[in-house]
């Protein structure tokens, strides 16, 4: 997707803020916090331009290793020279007073190292999913952030979207009885040669990394549980000279404490995204439904009708408000559900390299 046709089915209706009460903001703050774009990769170029939207935040500064960028994003978005940062002269952020928050966009095993060097520059983190390669290196970066006392947030940018909240309010309220079964899946037709998302080292696997915890989330937001075990298999790779590091596609089955069964598969070889859910008296679903909309749903009861958001002005939004009020982050958005991401996709990859059924301790 690109920018125009991601810009496209976007709607900027900033107004629309999150459903949960926690996160409703005031009228518009005194003042903006500033934040700094680790990163200009593609998803920093539409986190860029929707934050833009925000009441409660704005783009201030950027961190990039290509100096083109540099140049190019400071004249597009106005970011003076003294606000343009490399991977080595990143740290001198810390006496940058128009930097409030840094929000890191880089590949997955630059997550850590960069969260705690902000933290340490004392400044806010909020780190893109996967939160870092496994779930030891998410310890580290919240135990930089408390001892610098800072807080730090993960981009779960779905967890302040209309459609998705609904799914989540008719599972864990159990509209229609106990959840039984979800489905979550997301795929593209997606790999091109020299991308970072190929190369193990810079990714730490293939799909499930990259897409398989928007489908891990669903899975824990519906039933409001954690899953105690998990089962995996690998898909064909279909392009071996592209996908001879990663996966090209997996598909695994996440058991809760409940009874309940969530089947997911993530791939890069075709295209899907659906949420379904089938509870005791009725079901639930989205489709599309992870991606960035426009989403469409529909339960037992008949269509449902929300509208179209600026998903990521809104999770700034919610982020912005709480450290302006001087609160602390919301578990849901908190390190703690980035470590718990990884711990299950940790199993998951356990689990499909065994053919073994892989428990979770929490």
């Amino acid at each position: 997707m690109n920018r125009r046709t991601f810009l496209r089915n976007v709607s900027v209706a900033s107004s629309v803020l999150p459903l949960a009460s926690s996160v409703i903001p005031s009228p518009p703050a005194a003042r903006k916090l500033g934040v700094a774009l680790v990163g200009l990769g593609r998803y920093a170029e539409y986190m860029a331009y929707q934050v833009k939207e925000s009441q409660y935040c704005e783009f201030r500064a950027l961190v990039t290793g290509t100096p083109s960028k540099a140049e190019s994003w400071g004249k597009e978005y106005n970011i003076p020279e003294k606000n343009r940062y490399n991977y080595t002269n990143f740290d001198q952020i810390k006496d940058n007073p128009d930097v409030d928050i840094v929000y890191i966009i880089l590949p997955n095993a630059m997550h850590k190292e960069f969260a705690i060097r902000a933290a340490k520059a004392k400044k806010h983190v909020i780190v893109e999913k996967p939160m870092a390669l496994n779930p030891a290196e998410c310890e580290e970066m919240m135990k930089a952030c408390k001892d610098n006392n800072v807080q730090l947030a993960v981009g779960y940018r779905l967890h302040f979207e209309p459609y998705n909240l609904e799914m989540k309010r008719l599972g864990q309220e159990k509209v229609f009885g106990s959840v039984r079964i979800v489905e979550a899946s997301l795929g593209y037709f997606s790999g091109q040669a020299g991308e970072w998302r190929l190369n193990k080292k810079l990714a730490g696997g293939g799909p499930l990394m990259n897409l398989g915890v928007y489908c891990i989330q669903a899975g824990r937001y519906i039933t409001g549980e954690d899953p105690v075990a998990v089962t995996a298999q690998f898909g064909p790779v279909l392009r071996k000279e592209l996908f001879s590091e990663v996966e090209e596609s997996i598909t695994w089955q996440m058991e809760f404490p409940s009874g309940a069964i969530c089947t997911s598969t993530t791939t890069c070889a075709a295209g899907i995204d659906r949420l379904y859910a089938s509870a005791e008296q009725g079901h639930f679903e989205l489709s599309p439904a992870i991606s960035y909309g426009p989403f469409r749903g529909r339960s037992t009861k008949g269509e449902m009708d929300f509208p179209q958001i600026n998903q990521q002005a809104a999770q700034m939004n919610a982020i912005g408000k709480l450290l302006l009020d001087n609160q602390p982050m919301l578990d849901h958005i908190s390190g703690i559900e980035g470590w718990k991401d990884m711990k299950v996709i940790e199993a998951v990859y356990k689990a499909a390299r065994s053919g073994n059924k892989v428990g979770i301790k929490w």
